[in-house]
């Protein structure tokens, strides 16, 4: 059955059964490496090592299913998957970069993200140039004749920034350049940066696509003019290979099994986040609320063209950080905690935690201020959430 027509709610929960047991649970192939039986040692032998099963760090069966799901969930012609969402990142500007290539890229990105553009990737010979990729002009500005690379994400982490892809899509595009687009924080059920001509999409699929805390992994997904068709095949032998981040088969039957449902934890977490937003906006003791589901959000217009509902990430300011870090401290029900993306509802203060490396003063120039504080907002019941929220900050506020 063609899974082309479906809904995307549909399209999460359908694959084709295992071929052979039928099995509508996909199965685990816990094994680090194949037998080469029939022509598959002729197969290897001409070249022909994508379509055979090798060695796990290459590829596994498991694997290869989790990429057909996310391939057809994003929209791409290709996806591999990869050990973490961070080796999503590395592997795929790895696959297309050089020492003496030029990136531009949006000044506030994940943390980790953010200071390998502004350190490691010095050590490899690249050079980087970040900017506001909101301001499609400064883009423009940025742009030299051995930029290769314009990166940005769907949703910026954590100041939930929007930047209008369409246009940046065809700025980079016109000079030949490869539009990378980082989706982890809205997953493919809220944006698919792919139908807005973004050549390659990474996703920390830890996030949302796993959606359960247990399993940590990444992918890349292309689809692209640009790049060669079997430019993922590419990446996976001369840099995943190489390199070594495989996914395990374990995390990635966590991670098909949590992708199923996608659609229904991101219909509940969507809603969530909306209605904990317009509450805290509307709160005495919140000084600004950024969520790009409300009308009050600088990047509204880009929000409301390319996202499916706001997305469950939201994150507003307080009077400072040991104000943020104190309300965090009296949550009951939300969990003050790393990561987002779960069916829980986590939380945390940027500037003490993924941000803490960073010098302060380029903390601020991101715009991750002392006393922002970010909501991975779960699918709990909502009337629960704003109660946990309310009784933290009147809590917040006695212990001053």
């Amino acid at each position: 059955m063609s899974s082309k027509n479906l809904d995307f709610a549909s399209q999460a929960v359908f694959y084709e059964p295992e071929e052979h047991s039928q099995s509508i649970s996909y199965p685990i192939y816990m094994s680090a490496n194949f037998q080469y039986g029939g022509d598959i040692y002729d197969q290897i032998v001409a070249g022909a090592r994508k379509e055979v099963n090798i060695y796990s760090r290459c590829g596994n069966p498991t694997e290869y299913k989790l990429e057909e799901h996310i391939a057809k969930l994003t929209g791409g012609t290709a996806c591999l998957a990869t050990a973490s969402g961070m080796a999503a990142i590395s592997h795929a500007l790895f696959g297309i970069l050089k020492a003496g290539d030029h990136i531009v890229a949006d000044l506030t990105t994940y943390s980790s993200t953010h200071e390998f553009f502004d350190h490691r990737a010095q050590d490899f010979g690249l050079k980087v140039t970040l900017v506001d990729c909101t301001d499609v002009r400064a883009v423009e500005n940025a742009l030299t004749e051995e930029t290769k690379v314009l990166y940005v994400e769907a949703i910026a982490n954590p100041t939930m920034k929007v930047p209008p892809l369409r246009k940046l899509v065809e700025l980079a595009h016109s000079r030949g350049i490869v539009v990378i687009c980082d989706n982890t924080f809205a997953s493919p059920a809220v944006c698919r940066p792919h139908e807005f001509g973004v050549d390659v999409v990474v996703e920390s699929a830890t996030k949302f696509i796993g959606g359960h805390n247990d399993a940590v992994g990444g992918v890349i997904t292309l689809k692209s003019e640009i790049l060669p068709a079997d430019w993922l095949e590419d990446v996976r032998w001369n840099t995943l290979n190489k390199l070594g981040a495989p996914l395990s088969p374990f995390n990635a039957w966590l991670l098909l099994r949590g992708a199923q449902t996608l659609a229904l934890r991101l219909e509940k977490q969507c809603a969530n986040a909306l209605a904990l937003a317009k509450h805290l906006e509307a709160h005495p003791r919140v000084k600004r609320v950024f969520y790009p589901g409300l009308p009050s959000h600088p990047n509204y217009a880009s929000a409301s063209e390319q996202l499916r509902g706001g997305g469950a990430m939201l994150s507003f300011q307080v009077d400072n950080e040991e104000a943020g870090v104190r309300l965090l401290k009296r949550l009951k029900l939300c969990s003050f905690a790393a990561s987002l993306g779960g069916l829980r509802t986590t939380t945390q203060v940027p500037a003490t935690m993924a941000f803490l490396d960073i010098p302060s003063q380029e903390r601020e120039a991101m715009g991750v201020v002392d006393g922002l504080v970010r909501f991975s907002v779960g699918i709990e019941h909502i009337d629960d959430i704003i109660a946990d929220v309310d009784q933290a900050i009147e809590q917040m506020l006695v212990d001053l």
